[in-house]
């Protein structure tokens, strides 16, 4: 799976970053939650699909690779 999110439309929510850790980190400075990996690692998608459903904006997507 790959993880995108869409910095326009993303308000700097901390959920993503709890949600699915391996995947997002928490800015020390704004409280905000940025990508830090596009390929979502082994064990994660179900947490990575629970972001893509908690987040308020629908800011981040995630598809399945091959």
């Amino acid at each position: 799976m790959k993880v995108s999110v869409d910095q326009d439309r993303c308000q700097g929510h901390t959920l993503c970053a709890m949600i699915a850790p391996k995947v997002f980190q928490l800015s020390e400075i704004d409280g905000h939650s940025s990508p830090v990996a596009e390929e979502v690692p082994a064990g994660e998608e179900e947490a990575a699909q629970e972001a893509v459903r908690s987040c308020p904006e629908r800011a981040i997507s995630v598809t399945r690779t091959t």
